[in-house]
């Protein structure tokens, strides 16, 4: 998402103008999933999903409204409000403190155990990413960027942490709609407020707002949260850091920059933490977080997508189940 903010900014996209078409766009679009996939909407944890739709009480609805209001319009806001401060990779080296103010609030709410491998991956894991970012050298230091970048830390903990106990209850899809509709409309409502966004740039900055909206937003958030729900937080926090990596690979390939051993190596520090942490969940044989019942057999339908396919508990390898 920072490859693509710089190259939305460098046509002529406002942050303003940026927030409203991504979180407005992906609105209408997983809108437009659950009415086409009837299935999308069926609850989680029903034992069969097909027929069961899910139930939205109204603190779930407000919950996750709230999450998209406040939590996630407000991270974002600050997020590109320190892009236009700060290099990519500076923002980045901040905001991803988040990890380890996400594992430790967890540990302290009694949410998750701080497991001796769970340590050893948070700090491969940290000390990969500043690795990768530092490599990129002669990055400018500004204050009021980095305020900004720590408080989207800060702002994108507590998201994590409340998603974390409505994740189970309400199917990805639904819940990332309506996440998606609390930003839009904060984010309507403060561009009200302050005379409108400027729409007039060119094809180009429509291009990688789409790119922002569908790839960095639905795709991302669509995942995240399946991921969230069979990982718990701190095990998706630290699987995070996977991004970074991935965001100064692509920078190398689409921006012509060139890899500095010190990335390479932060590169393989990041890769072997996320591979600790399966190896972990797989000779434990539960997740990362505190105990959740597990499904007694693995199940597939008709209605595929992230929440139509459980999974398989690692006390039970090999089983499938014919159609």
């Amino acid at each position: 998402m920072a490859i693509f903010g710089k190259l939305a900014y460098a046509a002529g996209v406002s942050p303003g103008a940026l927030l409203l078409v991504r979180f407005g766009f992906a609105a209408g679009l997983l809108a437009m999933l659950l009415l086409l996939r009837p299935g999308l909407r069926c609850d989680p944890a029903s034992p069969d999903r097909r027929t069961s739709p899910a139930r939205v009480t109204l603190g779930l609805l407000v919950t996750a409204l709230g999450l998209g209001a406040v939590g996630y319009a407000t991270q974002a806001s600050l997020y590109f409000a320190a892009l236009e401060l700060l290099d990519a990779s500076l923002l980045s080296l901040v905001f991803y403190t988040y990890p380890l103010l996400v594992t430790l609030t967890a540990v302290l709410l009694g949410r998750d155990r701080l497991t001796l491998g769970r340590c050893a991956a948070l700090v491969a894991a940290s000390c990969g990413t500043l690795l990768v970012l530092l490599g990129t050298g002669g990055v400018d230091f500004h204050p009021l960027g980095a305020a900004l970048a720590f408080g989207a830390a800060v702002t994108y903990t507590v998201y994590i942490l409340v998603a974390d106990t409505v994740v189970h209850r309400l199917p990805s899809v639904m819940l990332s709609a309506l996440v998606m509709a609390g930003a839009a409309l904060t984010l309507a409502a403060r561009a009200l407020v302050r005379g409108g966004v400027d729409l007039s740039f060119g094809l180009q900055g429509w291009f990688w707002l789409a790119c922002i909206a569908v790839v960095s937003t639905v795709l991302a958030m669509l995942t995240f949260f399946a991921g969230l729900r069979r990982t718990g937080p701190s095990t998706a926090a630290i699987l995070s850091t996977f991004e970074p990596v991935v965001t100064t690979a692509l920078a190398a390939l689409t921006l012509d920059e060139i890899l500095t051993p010190a990335q390479v190596a932060g590169g393989l520090l990041v890769l072997s933490s996320v591979a600790a942490l399966q190896v972990h969940r797989a000779r434990t044989g539960h997740r990362g977080a505190m105990p959740r019942r597990l499904p007694t057999r693995p199940r597939r339908h008709e209605a595929a997508g992230l929440d139509q396919l459980e999974a398989v508990p690692a006390s039970m390898p090999g089983r499938s189940q014919r159609p």
